[in-house]
């Protein structure tokens, strides 16, 4: 079957090198998605295993549309009750660039008939739309005059890992923070520090990946489970493989913040994915501590500047930019951020830059090798 894997700008080759090692086929790198040949067992294990993908769809259909007499026509030729039951309840999710729909809503409302009226011709009545929490998502994708028909068997979007209990303010996405560690090359193998990790979100996703536990091992459940063809023993002996790979982080994460309550918010986090002795959380300021290892990974999503003046932001990043100089030689630091102009105020050699988007703030994502002595 054909797969698609969808996920964050930036994030696309990291998303194909995932998908490669759950022996996906025919990968093919998009822009925002990744699309592949997969078994059932593939699909399972996507959602499951992919730190860097949003949603995995199944492609049922793909076809040329010009009206919407065709397009309610094509959708309606599936044969629907062979998907879902017409107990369960079903939303459909539009993605439409086109000179030829110009409103994604009226395309959604004429699947969502067709959908209702085929169950309605075969069973003599319809399935209720649920938008909030459906049984079945259905994603409609319209692009100029090329539509693809899908099954989103990821139900919520995938970074709900579920051990989210609490956040602070602005979280950073637990996708993108998977995605960031793997850039920087995260494999569990030396000392890992975020000095201002908020919700925890970056230290859990760190060790997670240190686990060897998927990404949404803790997750509550998943879209295809709610489908007709959903294979329980098979799904069960997936988990059952990941949890026979669960391994002890051998090296320290930490994470350090300044506020007291993001300290309780990461504790409550933590117990919900039993982290609690594998991470290490310190109420600390970043700017007045000491490198806790002689060499490490840190990495660090500072403020952008949502409560600072543009001079006090960059005095600010100045300061981080000295803090990394003059107590983390040895280690190698990246920061992520939106404000380009703080960000020059580091004031240090970036060896690795990168785009990529914390929510619709598109952000530099660099590298700083903190060297011990001069470089040479």
């Amino acid at each position: 079957m054909k797969l698609v894997a969808t996920t964050f700008v930036g994030l696309e080759e990291v998303l194909a090198k995932e998908i490669e090692a759950i022996d996906g086929k025919h990968i093919n790198i998009g822009t925002r998605a990744v699309t592949f040949e997969g078994s059932k067992k593939q699909l399972y294990r996507a959602n499951l295993e992919l730190r860097t993908a949003v949603r995995i769809l199944q492609v049922l259909d793909e076809f040329q549309v010009k009206t919407e007499e065709q397009l309610y026509n094509r959708v309606k030729a599936f044969n629907w009750p062979h998907y879902f039951d017409v107990d369960q309840t079903f939303a459909i999710t539009p993605v439409v660039h086109s000179y030829l729909f110009t409103h994604s809503h009226y395309v959604a409302l004429k699947t969502k008939d067709a959908i209702a009226d085929r169950f309605r011709e075969e069973l003599g009545r319809r399935p209720n739309v649920n938008l909030l929490t459906p049984h079945m998502r259905i994603n409609i994708r319209i692009q100029g005059k090329n539509a693809t028909l899908s099954l989103d068997s990821s139900g919520d979007s995938l970074h709900k890992r579920g051990y989210r209990i609490q956040t602070v303010k602005a979280p950073i996405n637990e996708v993108l923070a998977a995605g960031m560690l793997k850039i920087a090359g995260w494999k569990g193998d030396r000392p890992f520090l975020d000095p201002m990790c908020g919700s925890g979100t970056i230290p859990i996703e760190a060790a997670l990946m240190a686990a060897n536990i998927p990404a949404n091992f803790y997750r509550k459940g998943f879209g295809f489970q709610n489908w007709n063809n959903f294979d329980a023993e098979q799904w069960e002996e997936i988990l059952s493989s990941a949890r026979e790979q669960f391994r002890t982080p051998e090296v320290p994460i930490i994470g350090y913040d300044k506020s007291l309550r993001a300290v309780k918010i990461i504790d409550d986090n933590l117990r919900e994915v039993k982290m609690s002795e594998t991470i290490q959380i310190e109420k600390q300021n970043f700017l007045k501590s000491e490198a806790p290892f002689e060499e490490g990974l840190l990495i660090m999503n500072p403020p952008y500047d949502e409560r600072l003046t543009r001079e006090d932001i960059g005095a600010f990043y100045k300061k981080i930019g000295d803090q990394l100089k003059q107590n983390f030689a040895g280690w190698d630091a990246w920061i992520i951020s939106s404000n380009m102009e703080a960000l020059k105020e580091v004031g240090l050699r970036t060896s690795k830059k990168m785009t990529l988007y914390n929510g619709p703030l598109e952000c530099k994502y660099q590298h700083y090798e903190l060297y011990q002595g001069s470089r040479d």
